[in-house]
This record gives structure tokens, sequence and C-alpha cells, in this order.
């Protein structure tokens, strides 16, 4: 029996907040604005936005995929993180959610840095696969439709350099993953997608208990 894992209470978490996060007053604004929108809690936390932007600065990443962008607090998150002449593509189908971003970025400063690019992502993906673009990538952040996880998945590996960091959001799926009753395709997905990372010899996995679950998997050479 692996030990007990810490309740993060309301009270514990507002703690946290209080000494950890360094949010700018952009990211707040666009956090806020998020809770009036429809879907609300797709937005992921501050604190993992935080935890993202660390990966970048630990990775080195140049260049970045993101998929699902919804109002775009991940990726002012992750463009602000990256370095000067850093790029960010961002795969999305809704204008309506994403032009939220959109100001928030020109705002901060950083829209020159986020590539916003709307359609199916898979299609978009394949695109920067035929335009030769394979290995040029070193971070991407999956957060999008579940069903089709595995196919952005397997497009990501190909599209990021031996040493490339994959962030998949999501992946506890508020605890349905571990129960055997749910059978609804997200969650069927969900599993087969942890337990192919689990035993998929291409990555170095770890999965964290952060936010709704979020997997990091290393592109190995």
């Amino acid at each position: 029996m692996s030990a007990r894992l810490l309740q993060m209470t309301e009270h514990l978490r507002d703690y946290l907040l209080s000494v950890s996060l360094r949010e700018t007053a952009v990211q707040r604004e666009l956090r806020e604005a998020t809770l009036a929108v429809r879907g609300a809690m797709m937005q992921i936390s501050p604190e993992q936005g935080q935890f993202m932007a660390l990966l970048v600065e630990l990775t080195g990443a140049r260049r970045a995929i993101e998929i699902g962008t919804f109002t775009g607090y991940s990726a002012l998150t992750v463009a602000l993180a990256l370095p000067a002449g850093g790029r960010l593509v961002c795969c999305d189908v809704s204008a309506e959610w994403t032009a939220i971003g959109r100001r928030h970025w020109e705002k901060a400063g950083v829209a020159d840095r986020i590539d916003l690019r709307l359609g199916p992502a898979a299609e978009t993906l394949d695109q920067m696969l035929g335009q030769g673009l394979g290995g040029d990538f070193d971070l991407a952040f999956i957060d999008a439709d579940k069903a089709n996880y595995d196919a952005y998945y397997e497009r990501c590996l190909l599209l990021l350099r031996p040493g490339g960091l994959i962030l998949i959001d999501n992946v506890l799926w508020s605890g349905a993953v571990a129960d055997p009753a749910r059978t609804d395709p997200d969650t069927t997905a969900l599993r087969a997608l942890n337990a192919k990372l689990h035993d998929d010899p291409r990555i170095t996995l770890a999965m964290l208990p952060v936010g709704d679950g979020l997997t990091l998997a290393r592109k190995r050479a």
C-alpha cells in the first residue's frame, strides 16, 4: 500500500496559491473572464499552468504545440514562458472561444508567439507532418476531445524531437477511469490510452494527480 495522498481542501489550496502562484494581471483577468463562459470548467487551474510554465523552462522548449485551446489560458501561460523567438502552434475548432484568448494574448504582448490554427486538430497535425516538421518541436500539450487523444498522441510523438515532452490533461477524468461501470466513449478512450502509455517503450512516463490528472511522457531517442 502506497503512502496516503494529501487531501486538498479548499482552505489548503488557498494557502498553496497564496505562497506559490505567480500569476500576471493578464493571466488572472483571462482566468476570471473564462468563469462567465459556457464550459468554464475546461480551463486548467492556475497552479497547473504554473507547473507547465516551469516545464517549458526546464526543457528549454522553443517550439510547442497545444491541442485544445479553449479561451487561451494555457496558451498564454506557455507563451509567457517561451524564450524570445519561441513559437506555440495552437489547434482548436472554436473561433468564439479562442477570440477571448486572442484579446488577452495581445494585451500580454505574446500574440506574435502564438500561431492559432482553427480546424480539426488531427488535420492540422497531419499538415504539419506533411510540411516536414517531424522532430521539430520540443513540447506538446493535449487537452481536447478525449476520443481522439490517442490520435493526437501518436502525431505529437512524430512532431517532437527526441527528449521532447508531451503533457496530457484529464487522464484521471474525475476518477471515472478507475470505475469499471463507466463505459462511455470518453472514459473508455482515456482508460485505453493510459494502459497503452504504461507499456509504451517509446517514452518515459509519469502520471500526476495534478488538476484532473496530468501525464508527462518524454520521448526517448
